[in-house]
């Protein structure tokens, strides 16, 4: 007697035909009654009535039955338990991260890291900066990718590199016929800005650039996510800020324009446990290091 010899009895059992338990099997009917006919000559006994419809299972089917659940459902568990177990042993690294990184150069630090660490199990959380720093202090994650410099005595940050920023604003408007803009070029447009929670966050960033200069938008529209915000600009519903690296996810009705505007960027910062000597942390810094001199990136600035 093998497992298979239960599995398809019991499927044979719950379906009480063996058409429909072949198709749940994924096996053809003939090789199904096969095994079945297999199991009763091995134990010298009918476990079927196959002259009913549905098919129904003798006395001492059903109490074959009642037993072979019970026994591929331990199976069942032990598979799991050695799965389980599997992966305890198995070393991981879970990288937090907001939306708008994988716009830039976070997917191939990313592809470079599963390269050198093919043996490593990679888990990708989509964290504010906010969750990022209660997600590395509860050990949730190991390293995270945001946009704001939150000072915790317990979390180091680092600055990879200030991003510049682009009005992303609706195709046909008449800014879009202009090279550059500047803030104040957009000051008399109703104003998109993400995320609306939790805060501080990059919102506060864009707001704080307006607010240095004087200007106010005449409407605030808060939204939940970046995609949003660029479907809202579609629908000329208002303008938005975005990093220049989101300029690749191009989007109908949305033109993006450059911002000829001093101290208009957004930093990327990696943020550790403070004093972490993990060699995963060394190795994701200096990979971002080749990526960025790869590129003409000044690390840091």
């Amino acid at each position: 007697m093998e497992l298979r010899h239960l599995r398809y009895f019991v499927a044979v059992g719950q379906e009480q035909n063996f058409t429909r338990a072949a198709e749940k099997l994924g096996i053809a009917q003939p090789p199904l009654s096969r095994q079945v006919q297999q199991l009763e000559d091995e134990l010298g006994i009918a476990l079927i009535d196959r002259g009913s419809r549905p098919v129904h299972l003798s006395e001492a089917g059903r109490l074959l039955y009642e037993q072979a659940v019970q026994v591929l459902e331990r199976i069942d568990e032990i598979r799991d338990l050695v799965r389980r177990l599997r992966e305890a042993d198995r070393d991981r690294f879970t990288i937090g991260f907001v939306g708008s990184t994988l716009y830039g150069k976070l997917p191939e630090v990313i592809r470079s890291y599963r390269a050198a660490r093919a043996g490593v199990e990679i888990t990708l959380l989509e964290l504010t900066s906010v969750e990022q720093i209660a997600a590395l202090k509860a050990g949730r994650i190991d390293v995270g990718f945001g946009r704001i410099p939150l000072d915790d005595p317990a979390v180091e940050r680092r600055l990879l590199r200030n991003e510049k920023l682009m009005a992303a604003v609706p195709a046909k408007h008449v800014l879009a016929r202009q090279k550059t803009l500047r803030l104040a070029d957009l000051a008399g447009e109703p104003l998109i800005v993400y995320p609306k929670a939790p805060r501080p966050s990059y919102a506060d960033q864009v707001l704080a650039l307006y607010r240095d200069r004087g200007l106010k938008a005449p409407a605030l529209h808060e939204v939940r996510e970046l995609q949003t915000a660029l479907g809202l600009v579609a629908a000329e519903a208002g303008v938005c800020l975005v990093p220049a690296s989101v300029e690749r996810l191009r989007r109908d009705n949305v033109a993006y324009r450059p911002l000829d505007e001093e101290g208009a960027v957004s930093p990327i910062i990696m943020s550790c446990r403070k004093g972490e000597q993990s060699p995963e942390i060394a190795l994701v810094l200096k990979l971002i290091r080749q990526i960025y001199r790869k590129e003409g990136i000044v690390f840091g600035a």
